[in-house]
């Protein structure tokens, strides 16, 4: 059972807007009568049709169906070699289907389209232009571009002079039109212009444009310093009829006042000298039995402690650690992979000030900061993965770990299986004590 297909033509040629047809002869090779579907498929699928769609033939009988390939004028049927295939489907024996297959030669068209954005602008100086591009072909078009003023009277400067515009595609180039001569006052003046667009293939064309030159001086100008002098004017007499009067017996009253303030001022100064000396004396005792009580003499300081004298509060040093993480993916939310950081000194307490969590890579699960007694932990923090890159902890109440205790960095790793492990890591700073 199944069928064979013979094409009459394997190249086709055809241009944009246009067809052309080539024959296919099916015959029925299997032993019962079948039908057979008909269709085109690859590039040329969309604007390819068959006629009839399906024949109906007895065993050992052939017919033949035309094909009509009609590729559209647009620019998203690309110049050029396209292949295609013909499809012969047996509704009774699907896997004895055929396919031909063939090229088909689509051929160029141009059709470039040019506008000056916007036509019209305004300027004393020189005008801002957009010259819009359209390659409306279905083929690369290279354009040149080249502005004309029939009246000499502007010059021009283009960002680009050639531009390659790819099949269906818009391109910008920015221009600007600078007067030869400029005027201070007077009338607006047009210039007229065009800039001609020459594509590598077609036709060429032209987009108009328009310079309306303005005067240098704006006209809002000469108006506002006329009320400006007004105002002047008006701000002196203002002055001398009114104003200088009031600032003179305003002056004598502030400096009344001023004198008034430096007596009530130099008062306040001496009595707080005077409690200040009395704050002195209270302070000299205080330190007195601050150094008594630290084991120094107060008479002399410089002699040490007394023997046998306790420093009222421990040494410290400052210190800082870094525990990483390299944890491995669990299916259990709770269950965490332990890293423990045990200080060298089991003598000192540790005090954590500062913590930095990094989690460079993104993973995915939760993090525990815990305190580790003998064997019995307690959880200090907990923190998503999922929540942060990077994230610094300060506390005003420090975090103290007694002599003997434990950090524990403990991770839950919920990445996907494809990101692997989690590799957090906790930075801590601090001192120690003792």
């Amino acid at each position: 059972m199944g069928a064979t297909a013979t094409l009459s033509a394997a190249g086709l040629t055809v241009e944009p807007g246009q067809e052309v047809t080539c024959a296919v002869t099916i015959r029925n090779t299997g032993e019962v009568v079948d039908q057979f579907v008909v269709d085109v498929v690859g590039d040329a699928g969309g604007w390819a049709t068959a006629e009839p769609p399906s024949v109906n033939l007895l065993p050992g009988e052939s017919a033949e169906v035309v094909v009509t390939f009609a590729p559209p004028k647009a620019s998203d049927v690309p110049a050029g070699e396209v292949g295609f295939g013909v499809r012969v489907t047996s509704r009774e024996d699907p896997y004895g289907s055929v396919v031909e297959e063939g090229d088909l030669l689509v051929g160029s068209f141009s059709d470039v389209a040019a506008e000056l954005v916007p036509a019209k602008a305004e300027g004393s100086t020189r005008a801002k232009y957009e010259i819009a591009l359209d390659n409306l072909g279905n083929h690369p078009v290279t354009v040149r571009l080249r502005p004309v003023d029939p009246e000499d009277e502007l010059d021009f400067r283009v960002a680009r002079s050639d531009v390659v515009l790819p099949p269906g595609t818009a391109g910008f180039v920015r221009m600007q039109a600078r007067p030869r001569k400029k005027f201070l006052r007077g009338q607006p003046k047009r210039h007229t212009f065009r800039v001609e667009v020459v594509p590598s293939s077609g036709e060429p064309l032209a987009a108009d444009g328009t310079m309306v030159q303005r005067q240098l001086l704006p006209r809002w100008l000469l108006p506002a310093l006329l009320a400006l002098l007004a105002l002047a004017v008006l701000l002196v007499t203002l002055w001398f009829a009114v104003l200088k009067p009031a600032v003179r017996s305003a002056a004598r009253e502030a400096t009344a006042q001023q004198a008034e303030e430096v007596k009530v001022a130099a008062q306040k100064a001496e009595d707080k000298a005077a409690a200040a000396a009395g704050d002195s004396a209270q302070a000299k005792q205080n330190s007195e039995k601050a150094m008594e009580a630290a084991g120094l003499d107060p008479a002399n300081p410089e002699a040490g402690p007394t023997p046998g004298a306790r420093p009222s509060t421990p040494p410290t040093e400052p210190t800082d650690f870094r525990v990483a993480a390299d944890a491995a993916i669990v299916g259990d939310a709770e269950r965490f992979t332990e890293f423990t950081f045990t200080p060298e000194d089991d003598k000192k307490t540790l005090v954590v000030t500062d913590l930095i969590l990094q989690n460079p890579r993104g993973d995915n699960g939760t993090v525990r900061i815990l305190r580790d007694v003998e064997g019995t932990k307690s959880v200090l923090l907990e923190v998503g993965l999922a929540n942060f890159r990077d994230l610094d902890h300060h506390w005003l109440q420090a975090w103290r770990f007694k002599p003997g205790e434990k950090v524990v960095f403990a991770v839950s790793c919920q990445n996907p299986s494809e990101k692997g492990n989690c590799t957090p890591s906790a930075s801590f700073s601090g001192r120690t004590e003792g």
